[in-house]
């Protein structure tokens, strides 16, 4: 070997082609030998895919199936919510944030509530049965969330009849919100003050039988994909993220638990009493697919808890605060054509007194005024820290309202993921992140 060679003449082996390199730029040292070697190539996966539960483009840069660099870009779906919110009063904000995140509207318009409650300082006359109604709806919108995450990531990864099983029992929780707001999704259930109304017997009934065929089902999902090879090949060891990569980049909820952080705001940082119930935060040390899978299971028997301890807990009682100047409309009585305000709830109002008609208009037609102030209000929703800015400048709509959304702030972790992994595991480490784009484009 000369001395201003870098590395020995190549020779030929049974498992190819050998240099020994005794120093240099690795890529000089390629260059003279492989024609190709720089030959990169740029892929847009998306704008539409499926594991992203909305729409977004990832910009890939290949080298064979390696993944050299990868961006993550966003917008496609802007709504402009934040900004539409800014003209319409408080109570009808709830309208808007509900549909954010539309895998977790509860979510979206409990967090609204909490902070609209705290800026008009009647956090603490919110009815015990409204807080247990919240808690209850959360944990099953929690479930019916991970659910989904559950059947897309299945089909994403080939195992199409967990999709199917998914989505079957999605569907009697979505029964259960029709029965309890009159809608399946984008509910503007949750309300300032309280609910919009109180839960039927009906729905009562529904979720004690989901309570007792849901079991069955999580242990069926176990026995289809837990000691399937297939799906373990593509989960264990996959999309890593450590719990170091995940607080450097502001990651929350099941991503951060399944790197071993027990982080959940319903233990760390308690609000509508959780600090009162009992449940466990499952957490995973190995911070993969794997793990996020495990996590976003055991999280659903969790949830299951708290639902029955809700159920426990719903004592009869108002679910609106006493002030008639906010609680607005807890007594709405729907008409018989499904919408509107029955007759018979108008004639209750006209019968009263001509101020109490005329305040009952001002209130409907321009809302209640909130003191001037900021706030900052966090809970723990299916994909991590969901947390509402909200400032007042006194008026009767919000300033500006601003969402602090797991979903975009989780996507920064799809680059650390995917770099110098394969293109195929881009698909498993993205949908493991669960990311909802209606939350992200908002």
């Amino acid at each position: 070997m000369t001395a201003t060679s870098n590395y020995a003449s190549e020779h030929e082996t049974d498992e190819g082609r050998v240099f020994t390199v005794t120093g240099g730029d690795w890529d000089t040292i390629v260059a003279g030998t492989d024609p190709i070697n720089d030959e990169r190539i740029i892929v847009n996966m998306g704008p539409q895919h499926p594991s992203t539960h909305g729409v977004l483009r990832l910009v890939l840069e290949l080298e064979g199936e390696t993944v050299r660099e990868a961006r993550s870009v966003i917008g496609y779906l802007h709504t402009g919510i934040e900004k539409n919110l800014e003209y319409r009063n408080w109570v009808q904000g709830s309208t808007f944030v509900t549909r954010m995140d539309y895998l977790a509207p509860i979510f979206n318009e409990t967090a609204y509530a909490l902070a609209v409650e705290k800026l008009l300082g009647i956090t603490d006359d919110i009815t015990e049965r409204a807080t247990t109604i919240r808690v209850l709806m959360m944990e099953l919108n929690r479930i019916s969330s991970h659910l989904v995450w559950l059947a897309t990531t299945g089909m994403e990864l080939g195992a199409i009849s967990i999709m199917l099983y998914g989505f079957r029992e999605r569907e009697y929780i979505l029964d259960i919100f029709e029965t309890i707001t009159g809608l399946r999704m984008n509910h503007a259930y949750v309300r300032p003050g309280g609910v919009a109304q109180d839960v039927p017997d009906e729905a009562i009934v529904k979720i004690r039988e989901f309570l007792k065929m849901m079991p069955k089902k999580l242990k069926e999902y176990e026995d289809l994909l837990s000691g399937q090879p297939i799906w373990t090949e593509r989960t264990k060891g996959v999309a890593v993220l450590d719990v170091t990569g995940c607080v450097a980049l502001g990651i929350t909820g099941p991503v951060l638990r399944s790197a071993g952080l027990a982080w959940d705001l319903r233990k760390t940082m308690p609000y509508c009493g959780y600090e009162t119930y009992e449940f466990d935060v499952p957490t995973h040390p190995d911070g993969d697919v794997w793990g996020r899978y495990l996590v976003r299971l055991a999280e659903i028997r969790e949830s299951m808890k708290l639902v029955e301890q809700a159920l426990d807990r719903l004592r009869p009682g108002p679910v609106m605060v006493a002030d008639r100047k906010i609680a607005w409309p807890a007594q709405l009585a729907i008409g018989v054509d499904g919408m509107g305000n029955s007759l018979e709830h108008v004639a209750k109002i006209m019968g009263q007194s001509m101020e109490s008609l005329i305040h009952h208009f001002k209130l409907v037609t321009e809302g209640f005024r909130v003191p001037p102030g900021q706030v900052y209000v966090a809970i723990e929703a299916p994909r991590g820290e969901l947390g509402v800015h909200a400032v007042s400048d006194g008026g009767t709509r919000p300033y500006r309202v601003h969402y602090r959304e797991p979903s975009f702030v989780n996507l920064q972790a799809l680059p650390a993921m995917a770099e110098g992994g394969l293109i195929a595991d881009v698909i498993a480490g993205g949908a493991s992140l669960d990311p909802v784009m209606g939350g992200c484009d908002r």
